[in-house]
């Protein structure tokens, strides 16, 4: 063998060597779980001269904004390994106010925002909780807190103002099982939030 092919074949063969040990280097980790929650569509009812509600920017709780579920015990905070919601956390629960004013009954429409229409009333919905809880027991809880604001007239002064909240259980020390829990206090509080909407407003 010549020695220019010889130094081609050395060549290669430390670069599959090194190839090879790059490979082996990479750390194996196991693919997260994902989840989501929200409140199922029905029919819309029929709106009989409806209310029009525009809902104004509103403030998510900023460390369970995102796609990781967030966990509290005592004074300490943290994450679930391995499990994250499809989408942060705050655009599934803009998705999941949309569908309970659209289920809801009552004159109230919910305007999406950018639709050149006129509404009445500004609807403010922070979410100041949004979190799983354990507390000396196993089982925990899931807390859903949010603070509504109904605002009206030419100078959109605050009309109304309340505080929602749902603190659910879930069945088990699960994910799954704290997922169903998220799911039913988050229907259970948008569902008093759009009844107290359409109350307001009317």
């Amino acid at each position: 063998m010549r020695p220019p092919q010889l130094l081609r074949f050395a060549v290669t063969g430390l670069l599959a060597l090194s190839l090879a040990g790059c490979i082996s280097l990479v750390p194996k980790t196991k693919p997260a779980q994902l989840y989501r929650f929200g409140v199922p569509t029905a029919a819309s009812p029929p709106r009989t001269e409806p209310i029009n509600v525009f809902r104004a920017p509103a403030q998510f709780q900023r460390e369970a904004a995102g796609d990781r579920i967030l966990t509290v015990t005592g004074e300490r905070a943290a994450y679930i390994s391995r499990s994250r919601w499809v989408a942060p956390a705050e655009i599934l629960f803009d998705a999941a106010v949309s569908a309970a004013f659209d289920s809801a009954p009552g004159r109230v429409r919910l305007l999406p925002r950018g639709e050149p229409a006129r509404g009445a009333y500004l609807l403010r919905l922070d979410v100041r909780n949004f979190e799983t809880h354990y507390g000396e027991g196993r089982t925990p809880v899931v807390l859903v807190r949010v603070r509504a604001t109904l605002a009206g007239g030419p100078n959109r002064s605050p009309a109304s103002e309340r505080l929602f909240e749902a603190a659910v259980p879930a069945e088990r020390n699960r994910v799954s099982a704290i997922v169903v829990a998220y799911n039913d206090a988050v229907a259970k509080v948008l569902s008093d939030v759009a009844a107290w909407t359409n109350s307001s407003a009317a």
